[in-house]
């Protein structure tokens, strides 16, 4: 029986309004056409104090990133939507990866939630260049906490006029990028499953 891909889905802005999230909610809406379980978390549920390994040596790992580490582990795959700020990933994103690239444990359970984990990313912006170079540096932050990130992304540039009321794309290439991207994280993350291991 074909494995039904779990996929967390977040995006790097909490801010309302973000076109992140957007972008965040309209891959959600694409993997579930995929047939993909998916979950949509937004990190401002997961609060994280900024990374210090005096903070982790001191108070030990904190709850939310072992929440969020669970979560991660719990799915076959992650479609990451980035906002960029002054050329790279906003800090609350890198925050939170580095938190949780930290986690080795789970009690007495061996937990390394990103090691051969599938992702996709999505970035955004305000103008033309739509996030690339945020996208660029996210991917290698994700690759040295090996991940898998598949080639497939959806850069979305003028985020104020790229989507429609219903939140979805009004220009048909990034429909068809986000189909693209969808397809490819689904197809992946069912190949790679955990789940399929006996």
């Amino acid at each position: 029986m074909p494995i039904i891909p779990r996929i967390l889905v977040f995006a790097g802005s909490v801010r309302s309004g973000a076109y992140s999230g957007k972008t965040a909610d309209a891959g959600q809406k694409a993997l579930v056409l995929q047939g993909a379980e998916v979950t949509r978390i937004s990190l401002g549920d997961y609060p994280l104090p900024i990374f210090d390994q005096d903070t982790e040596k001191h108070d030990g790992m904190p709850e939310n990133a072992m929440k969020l580490a669970r979560l991660i582990d719990r799915h076959d795959g992650l479609l990451v939507a980035t906002p960029e700020y002054n050329g790279s990933l906003p800090a609350l994103l890198k925050n939170s990866i580095d938190w949780v690239s930290r986690v080795r444990r789970d009690g007495n359970q061996v937990l390394r939630p990103f090691s051969g984990k599938v992702a996709a990313l999505c970035s955004s912006s305000e103008g033309q260049f739509a996030g690339v170079r945020a996208i660029n540096h996210l991917r290698a932050v994700l690759v040295r906490c090996r991940v898998d990130v598949i080639v497939p992304e959806c850069s979305v540039p003028n985020g104020a006029d790229a989507f429609d009321d219903k939140g979805d794309f009004r220009d048909e290439r990034l429909r068809r990028a986000m189909e693209n991207v969808a397809s490819a994280l689904a197809q992946r993350a069912a190949q790679l499953s955990r789940r399929n291991e006996p």
